[in-house]
């Protein structure tokens, strides 16, 4: 199983940025998968989730109506959709997949190694 992430950088507050994953041994349909962010000092989050077989969406509350996530099914690629970014939003992000329940880093089996997204206010 591989990740790669990509599309982080820089935005100043209120762009936009879509984060690009690409995953390799296994079927994106038929797996659990979400993004991911850990800022300095601080543990990672889950940002948002999609389950396999029905897709069911989690969100972080710190995302919502900011953020969205899709997924490519015949290319195997996830994305990240970031609008209306914050200062708060500076982390590295990851995409990563599992069997998982709440949408926690601790659930994740696999990851990738991460693309930093750095917001100016």
């Amino acid at each position: 199983v591989t990740l790669v992430e990509s599309g982080g950088g820089l935005v100043q507050a209120g762009g936009s940025l879509r984060l690009s994953c690409a995953a390799s041994g296994f079927t994106l349909p038929y797996s659990g998968i979400g993004w991911f962010r850990q800022a300095p000092g601080k543990e990672r989050e889950g940002v948002l989730c999609i389950g396999s077989g029905d897709g069911r969406l989690m969100y972080a509350d710190s995302v919502k109506g900011r953020f969205t996530i899709s997924r490519d099914n015949a290319d195997n690629l996830l994305y990240l959709q970031m609008n209306s970014l914050k200062a708060e939003d500076t982390a590295v992000y990851y995409c990563a997949t599992g069997g998982f329940v709440l949408c926690d880093a601790s659930e994740m089996d696999y990851w990738g190694s991460g693309t930093l997204v750095t917001v100016s206010s």
